[in-house]
């Protein structure tokens, strides 16, 4: 039998291992030390017996106490649906004026119509609603339908130019193409043009002012500034869905291309709706 070695400085038995000369020294671990450790092992033994633990083929040991994380979500959710609810039947109940005069309804509905127009709207205006060349801003003031907030009701609930619905905004412009001659149109896009300080021809501004009051002041008013029951926009404040540089407006004088937005209403829903309504007249350019 191998004779143990003990160390001469500390006088405990080492284990055997030597490296370099330096000897292990054979300290056994703390008691409190080695009874936490046991703990831990039936605590895991028991856990995995209470709680779902070991994966089987196409699920897992369920456990004793029939705990679900799944569940629990599903809990938590009834709950905050349950929480919502008081919310959700308030907005179907009241009309768009009557939740914006109520400030805890105001702020549901901003908070879920954001959500919607995440989900709806962002492939055309934009996350941040800013619009693309054809898609409005909805953050500023120009409104091609009114931007109170019936009128934007009105938009988002029957659309613009949309075929399947009855009541969605519907009027075109002309393609002057077919109307003017050429230098008519040049004149007339100078003119437009010259209105945002784009124009390059001033003769030809001058010249294309009467031919806007013979043809295009009906819709866009003598003054330029548009007519929301047409659609028709205002010309005067250098905000264009298609351009305000004189080439730019001549091409939509030419052909003018007519943009179409869906009706929600099918779609989504009158409480959906609402919130939409809610959250882009908070924007900063609802009237």
């Amino acid at each position: 039998m191998t004779k143990k070695h003990i160390d001469e400085v500390s006088g405990v038995e080492t284990t055997g291992h030597e490296w370099d000369g330096i000897r292990e020294l054979n300290n056994p671990m703390p008691r409190w030390w080695v009874l936490c450790f046991y703990a831990t092992i039936v605590w895991a033994v028991g856990y995995t017996i209470a709680y779902p633990a070991w994966p089987m083929l196409t699920s897992a040991t369920s456990g004793i106490l029939g705990y679900s994380s799944r569940g629990e979500l599903k809990k938590e959710m009834a709950v905050a649906d349950a929480g919502k609810q008081s919310f959700a039947d308030a907005i179907a109940a009241k009309s768009v004026s009557e939740i914006m005069a109520d400030d805890q309804l105001r702020d549901f509905a901003t908070a879920a119509g954001a959500a919607a127009f995440k989900v709806n709207c962002i492939q055309c205006h934009g996350s941040g609603a800013e619009g693309s060349p054809g898609f409005p801003n909805l953050n500023d003031d120009d409104w091609l339908w009114g931007g109170s907030a019936d009128n934007i009701y009105q938009t988002i609930a029957h659309g613009i130019r949309y075929a399947g619905d009855p009541d969605t905004h519907s009027s075109e412009m002309p393609a002057f193409g077919d109307i003017l001659d050429k230098d008519q149109i040049r004149q007339v896009s100078s003119y437009v043009a010259s209105l945002t300080g784009n124009a390059a021809d001033a003769t030809a501004a001058a010249a294309g002012k009467e031919v806007f009051a013979d043809n295009c002041a009906s819709c866009h008013g003598e003054d330029a500034k548009g007519n929301r029951d047409f659609g028709a926009p205002n010309l005067t404040d250098a905000i264009s869905l298609y351009g305000s540089t004189e080439a730019e407006v001549a091409r939509q004088v030419r052909a003018p291309r007519h943009g179409v937005m869906p009706a929600w209403l099918g779609r989504l829903g009158d409480s959906t709706v609402k919130e939409l309504t809610v959250y882009v007249h908070s924007l900063g350019g609802g009237e």
